[in-house]
């Protein structure tokens, strides 16, 4: 048994992205970038202006007196002509700065009349006029390798007149639940002695939302024939495999026989944390094969330390950005920890960070009231309220 960092540092190692592809900038929201962004283009591409108003040669203000409008700017379109003496042109937000003016006067401070224009008001320092390539210039890097294409981003790729970017390939991940008692959500109740199968969609949405692509969730009973062909089946289709309980000592716990049988290389088998003991690492070829406790939440506490981080690497991410902890002040006392590093499922309220009260391994209401886990090194002392914990987003 290892424990929790030598663990981390295992997932992180096995954590390579799996390759790329080349996708629409549209489709890819959410994904990481396998090359930077270059710039196709000058942003903006010609002297443009930045207010609705007059564009106007300076120095023809100086003397006072009116400007006669001799045409209109539109985006897109602009003026034909240059802007002589005395001359204006009317000018619209983002439109091209006609030949021979050299500053944009707002509209709010003119006056017109007929095609006569009379600026009423002091000028302000603004100009008012974007520069051509003041954002960016064509073949600036605009975007790194690695970054995240979030809202933000997207809008700077497509300024750039980025049409299709390369992307590291997301995971194909398939979920293998087992246990004789499980039944689909909605029909435990039609059969005694059956519970629902609540984990695997947990752990498929936290998969998912790290950038996994859901291809399966199977739920199997616990027999070591049926499971193997299910294994066979999800390591023919997927890049990582989840299976989620079967993980412990007992007579049924058939996990890690199921792919030791298909030639698993096991990785770790398991970590010294409360909850989650049981969990389980493995390689099958080119294929991951994780291993889940079957307990609600010690399955979702592991798969948040572990699994998270694991995704990440594979979809091109720094491992590392899937833990980010931070100190946060105690709502009330903690007591000492014991001989395994422990995760206690808490939520955030005021600033403060409020230990709950169920931390049964098996409890699934918490996990809806838990935002954060309080890490507590192993044989911690007791904490007293306002000490600092690290905790994470759970």
């Amino acid at each position: 048994m290892i424990d929790f960092d030598e663990a981390l540092a295992l997932v992180m190692e096995a954590a390579r992205p799996l390759g790329t592809e080349t996708v629409a900038l549209g489709e890819a929201r959410g994904r990481i970038l396998a090359a930077p962004v270059i710039a196709m283009v000058d942003a903006p591409p010609a002297d443009v202006s930045a207010m609705d108003g007059y564009a106007v040669r300076e120095r023809d203000l100086e003397d006072g007196g009116s400007l006669r409008l001799v045409g209109t700017s539109w985006p897109g379109t602009g003026f034909v002509g240059s802007v002589g003496p005395r001359e204006c042109v009317r000018i619209f937000t983002g439109a091209s700065l006609p030949d021979g003016a050299d500053r944009v006067v707002i509209q709010e401070i003119v006056k017109r009349n007929g095609e006569e224009i009379l600026v009423q008001e002091p000028l302000g320092r603004g100009r008012h006029v974007r520069l051509r390539g003041s954002d960016f210039r064509t073949g600036d890097r605009l975007l790194d390798a690695g970054r995240l294409l979030d809202h933000r981003a997207l809008v700077a790729a497509a300024g750039a007149d980025v049409g299709e970017v390369a992307l590291w390939r997301r995971p194909r991940l398939s979920i293998l639940g087992t246990g004789d008692e499980l039944e689909e959500p909605g029909g435990a109740r039609l059969r005694p002695g059956s519970i629902p199968e609540s984990v695997s969609l947990g752990v498929a949405a936290l998969a998912e939302q790290w950038g996994a692509i859901r291809i399966g969730r199977y739920r199997l009973k616990d027999e070591p024939e049926a499971m193997t062909v299910a294994a066979e089946k999800a390591l023919a289709s997927s890049d990582l495999v989840v299976m989620t309980g079967g993980a412990s000592v007992g007579e049924k716990d058939f996990a890690k026989s199921v792919f030791a049988s298909l030639g698993m290389e096991i990785i770790f088998s398991k970590v010294a944390i409360k909850p989650g003991k049981p969990v389980w690492l493995g390689r099958v070829g080119d294929r991951l094969v994780l291993g889940l406790p079957g307990n609600p939440t010690s399955a979702l506490v592991t798969a948040r330390l572990l699994l998270a981080p694991l995704v990440a690497g594979l979809v091109g991410r720094n491992p590392a950005s899937a833990l980010c902890w931070r100190a946060t002040p105690l709502a009330e006392a903690l007591p000492p920890n014991g001989d395994r590093e422990t995760f206690v499922r808490a939520c955030l309220a005021g600033g403060r960070v409020q230990p709950l009260p169920n931390q049964d391994s098996g409890a699934q209401r918490v996990l809806a009231e838990a935002d954060v886990l309080i890490r507590r090194r192993p044989g911690a002392a007791a904490a007293e309220a306002g000490d600092t914990v690290d905790i994470i987003d759970f």
